[in-house]
């Protein structure tokens, strides 16, 4: 669009220079043959005829002065051999050329109107490829925003567990003799992670079982 709007702007400019320059030659060839306005003209009396409205002026003037001389009529309508006819188509031959002079200067000012409609066109074509730029910009920034992947956490361990301790099966003592009684040792926890040596069991107090009727030969102990 940028592109599009640069061309239009320069056709504008080429436009604008070849209007300015036609503007300018056909002032300076129609200044060139000293025609000024009649006295008796509505407006511009007197003035050298170099602008399009002075050459409309001049041009009107003629045509009246060329229908007194024949009466009203126009070339067309006067006889061949009418001594007036030379004088009214010599008048319609300068209003012919005072009318195209006007023509010309109207293409002239044609041509640099549509300079300048260029001329704002391609001014108008690049500040809108700006802005549809500078838009792009902002919205490939914000797709690849959306479009990076997210930041994945660090995954966190965690920590194991105690497990629940173990309580050992209470441990029963055998009586040792007659007159032993049966004790059970109190139940303890054991602990997995610091494991322990549990101490042996207590024996009760050892007893002698009753050897019978004393020996009189064996020794005493």
């Amino acid at each position: 669009m940028k592109g599009i709007g640069l061309i239009t702007i320069i056709l504008g400019i080429i436009f604008i220079v070849a209007g300015a320059v036609t503007w300018g030659a056909v002032t300076t060839n129609l200044a060139a043959e000293k025609i000024t306005v009649s006295d008796d003209a509505d407006a511009f009396a007197g003035q050298l005829v170099d602008t399009p409205w002075e050459a409309w002026v001049q041009a009107d003037v003629i045509d009246h002065h060329a229908l007194e001389a024949s009466g009203g009529k126009t070339y067309a309508e006067l006889d061949q051999d009418d001594p007036v006819r030379q004088t009214v188509m010599t008048a319609s031959f300068l209003r012919a050329s005072l009318f195209t002079s006007v023509v010309a200067f109207g293409v002239a000012l044609l041509v640099v109107g549509i300079g300048v409609s260029l001329l704002l066109v391609g001014i108008a074509l690049r500040k809108l490829g700006s802005h549809v730029a500078a838009a792009d910009v902002v919205l490939e920034s914000d797709t690849a925003r959306t479009s990076a992947p997210a930041t994945t956490a660090a995954p966190v361990t965690a920590a194991p567990a105690a497990p629940a301790p173990v309580a050992a099966a209470p441990v029963a003592a055998a009586p040792v003799g007659p007159g032993a009684t049966s004790t059970t040792a109190e139940p303890t926890t054991v602990d997995p992670v610091a494991p322990t040596t549990a101490p042996p069991a207590a024996a009760g107090p050892a007893h002698v079982a009753n050897p019978g009727p004393a020996d009189p030969d064996a020794p005493k102990v």
